[in-house]
């Protein structure tokens, strides 16, 4: 995945690769939570700064939600390493006493070890609120297992913004959805009136999965095959 290919979101896209610029440059950079709606290249985003910093010695290193426990460890490794590492958790969401949910938020406080400054962890999440919290968890006037309940409640609800920095990602809407149509069809040159690419972009878009980057990639996808095998 290149930078070049993801358009959208194009101030999340600046600050993402700030930060990231502040770690390669040898500055202690913020870990980076990436929230928002299906499909519309969080994980893409991330995926794509390897490619470009690649040659700069960034590394990524994707860890599954069910190795998070591990966390502290991998990092530990890391420690004085001469390449610097995203840690990348994708599509993050938590259960009450998740030791995942203690190992991060262990090396996101820095209160376990202190987090070296070549490592940052950028995760991505369809959640604003990481850990999940069900009604009967709320406590009630006559709860006296815990003098001071809301506490906790509100301690698990703002896990996110442990991260230094929340990204956000509105759903797309149809101009920016067009526009990454637009861009893909371009790239994978596709010729067609731009009438006609956006009508059955629109039409796509209502018949599938919504306007999203993912849905653009998907119909302009699609559409490439089509008019390929037409041409036969």
């Amino acid at each position: 995945v290149q930078l070049s290919e993801l358009v959208g979101y194009e101030s999340q896209k600046e600050t993402l690769v700030k930060n990231t610029e502040f770690l390669l440059a040898g500055y202690r950079a913020l870990h980076i939570l990436l929230y928002g709606s299906r499909g519309s290249g969080k994980s893409s985003l991330v995926k794509g700064l390897l490619d470009r910093y690649q040659n700069r010695n960034l590394r990524l290193i994707e860890v599954a939600k069910s190795d998070l426990k591990d966390l502290p460890l991998i990092v530990e490794r890391l420690r004085g390493v001469p390449q610097k590492f995203i840690i990348f958790v994708d599509d993050l969401s938590f259960e009450e006493d998740d030791d995942a949910f203690k190992a991060l938020k262990a090396i996101l406080e820095g209160s376990a070890i202190a987090s070296p400054e070549n490592v940052v962890v950028y995760a991505t999440s369809n959640r604003r609120h990481l850990v999940r919290e069900f009604f009967e968890d709320r406590p009630r006037p006559r709860d006296s297992d815990e003098v001071h309940s809301w506490d906790t409640v509100q301690e698990k609800l703002s896990f996110s913004d442990r991260f230094g920095l929340t990204l956000t990602f509105e759903p797309a809407d149809q101009d920016t959805y067009l526009n990454i149509v637009r861009h893909r069809a371009k790239q994978v040159n596709i010729k067609l009136k731009a009438e006609d690419l956006e009508y059955l972009a629109l039409q796509w878009a209502t018949r599938h999965n919504g306007r999203s980057g993912r849905t653009a990639r998907q119909f302009v996808d699609f559409l490439k095959a089509e008019l390929a095998i037409a041409d036969k």
